[in-house]
């Protein structure tokens, strides 16, 4: 799955691995239920809900997708502990190469494997990554029970008002 991304991007999303679906499809959260899209729509990041193969109108906005694992799977539990961590060094390589002011990872269970911080909580962490804020936000994947849509939507709302309107220079001076 090629990554959506461009240089100087607002946030770069991070998915835990691509779904077999969006991996056919050549679409990031392209399964019909996955959440990412209109979560993204619900949190204020897009004026309306984007298909997932209108990625050209994302990158426009400032907004990029990668993932942490680039094997594609039915569910994201098949990926072992060590392919989930195996992933952080690339993505490192990536966030300093790109410079988005945000990495923003879609799903706190991954993000506590990958980084091994198991006390992580959904939100902003503690310390940059490859000099970008780190965001943790909920698995959007229609299989996470956990939150419900407009919960899922308050979260991404939360990442648009910490990033818009603040490049990666003044972000870093309000540190």
């Amino acid at each position: 799955m090629p990554d959506l991304a461009a240089p100087g991007l607002r946030v770069l999303f991070c998915g835990i691995n691509p779904s077999l679906y969006s991996a056919a499809m050549r679409c990031h959260f392209a399964r019909p239920g996955n959440r990412f899209w209109k979560a993204l729509h619900l949190g204020g990041l897009t004026p309306r809900q984007l298909a997932p193969w209108e990625g050209d109108e994302l990158l426009a906005r400032g907004f990029g997708i990668t993932n942490l694992v680039d094997r594609a799977t039915a569910r994201a539990d098949e990926l072992s502990c060590g392919e989930i961590r195996a992933g952080v060094e690339p993505l490192r390589a990536k966030v300093a190469r790109l410079a988005p002011a945000a990495v923003a990872c879609l799903g706190i269970g991954a993000y506590r494997i990958a980084f091994a911080r198991a006390d992580a909580r959904l939100g902003e962490q503690p310390a940059l990554f490859a000099g970008a804020r780190m965001w943790v936000l909920p698995n959007p994947s229609g299989l996470n029970a956990h939150y419900q849509l407009d919960a899922l939507g308050a979260r991404f709302a939360e990442l648009r008002r910490a990033v818009s309107g603040r490049s990666r220079r003044s972000s870093r001076r309000a540190r």
